[in-house]
């Protein structure tokens, strides 16, 4: 058994794959349509989701982990004889997840596991995940897990663009009126993160034109620095994913592979189905 265990929540957009090949453990999210309760990434996807949202014509809810999920991990990471845990959440400034974590520590009152606030999402968040958890597997320390962690953060940029706004019509973010006139407008909004939160970047005319602007928001905001990793993230669009992947190995120079992952559902009930990103860090 590896001394040191990264555990994270299931808003990292982690595939169970990825997730195994480095012994990450997550912790899932809840999603709430009334008395039903799923958790991400276990009995739901994006696309049952989707398929529930459009035959009842509503969202569901999202809640952060019980405090007792971390625990359970935390408690069973220590069993299967790990020395030390550490737990990357998704940003505080979107999710309770980082306070539930923080209070299944002082319910254990262990000194050998750090929170961290990721302070991103998705593949953000995935990527500094899937650094740790590559270093913790190579026996590096937790004071080198975590600086590496910190540096792949401070380099990371991410990028989305919505195909529609009437998800966020029925969450009751914008007005129906104004979804309405946008779709009259083909406006697609791009998404980033600034401190921590998603906020809209710019409003784009035309899905074509919003993808083309996404690739020239990479591209500037790399600029001459090398590429570390790129990983494409979407809503429920898995054919338009891949498609987008044909184009990405035209404008960028990477090495490795350039993974395909789910916005996943305690995510993309905020976004709504069509949700097409890029999260990128660089050396």
């Amino acid at each position: 058994m590896q001394k040191i265990i990264i555990i994270t929540d299931s808003d990292c957009s982690l595939s169970p794959e990825m997730s195994a090949e480095y012994n990450i453990r997550q912790v899932p999210i809840n999603i709430h349509f009334g008395d039903d309760t799923y958790e991400s990434g276990v009995d739901i996807n994006d696309k049952t989701l989707f398929e529930r949202v459009d035959k009842e014509g509503k969202l569901p809810t999202t809640a952060a982990p019980a405090p007792g999920k971390f625990k359970e991990a935390f408690q069973q990471a220590f069993d299967d004889g790990c020395e030390e845990i550490i737990c990357f959440c998704v940003s505080s400034k979107i999710s309770a997840t980082i306070a539930a974590a923080q209070q299944a520590k002082e319910m254990l009152d262990s000194d050998a596991i750090t929170i961290i606030d990721t302070e991103t999402v998705s593949l953000g968040q995935g990527f500094i995940v899937l650094e740790a958890a590559a270093l913790a597997k190579s026996g590096k320390s937790s004071k080198e897990i975590i600086a590496a962690a910190k540096n792949v953060q401070d380099n990371m940029h991410l990028f989305a663009a919505l195909s529609t706004l009437k998800y966020l019509a029925m969450g009751g973010r914008i007005s129906h009126l104004q979804a309405g006139m946008a779709g009259i407008m083909e406006v697609k909004p791009i998404l980033t993160i600034q401190d921590g939160k998603l906020e809209v970047l710019e409003r784009i005319r035309t899905r074509k034109k919003s993808l083309s602007r996404l690739l020239e928001l990479v591209e500037s905001s790399v600029g001459d620095a090398p590429i570390k990793r790129l990983g494409i993230i979407h809503s429920n669009c898995p054919e338009e994913a891949d498609a987008f992947h044909k184009t990405i190995s035209t404008h960028f120079s990477i090495e490795g592979e350039v993974p395909i992952v789910e916005f996943t559902a305690g995510l993309s009930v905020h976004s709504g189905a069509g949700l097409l990103g890029l999260a990128v860090y660089t050396a």
